[in-house]
């Protein structure tokens, strides 16, 4: 089974967590990073944590949760490797791995209902990345090479 690494900062602390019990209920194994209850967090942290750990191959995939999922897709997406894709619907989480092959997903804590996020992760998961898009991965990989 695949590892999931998830995380948030302390805006959706209640979300990570329901999405942790998620994919264990799965059967997938879970590394849960951030916040506990009452502490504080920076966004720009908890994303390299999950970043990484994909990067560094602890984790196949990972799911970041802020309040609007906004900086966490920011911050995830500095780390070379990384492709990770704000969703707000089935379509568009359905999508980011077909088309885009996203291996970290940011969802918003304040925005989505804990069973809402977790249809969007399941689309996710259950969707296939399609080689046809194979082309254009290589074209934003290519983009990060540039940058460094």
């Amino acid at each position: 089974m695949p590892t999931i690494a998830v995380g948030s900062d302390h805006a959706a602390i209640a979300l990570r967590r329901a999405i942790a019990a998620h994919l264990t209920g799965r059967g997938l194994d879970v590394v849960e990073l951030g916040p506990g209850d009452g502490e504080k967090s920076d966004y720009p942290e908890q994303a390299r944590l999950v970043a990484e750990a994909v990067v560094r191959h602890d984790a196949e995939l990972g799911v970041l949760c802020c309040g609007t999922g906004i900086g966490m897709s920011i911050a995830a997406n500095k780390i070379a490797g990384i492709r990770a894709a704000l969703v707000h619907d089935p379509v568009t989480a359905r999508l980011a791995a077909q088309h885009n092959a996203a291996n970290v997903l940011c969802l918003g804590g304040r925005l989505l209902a804990p069973e809402y996020a977790t249809e969007l992760v399941d689309a996710w998961l259950d969707t296939a990345f399609e080689a046809r898009h194979q082309r254009r991965l290589d074209m934003i990989a290519a983009l990060e090479r540039a940058g460094d």
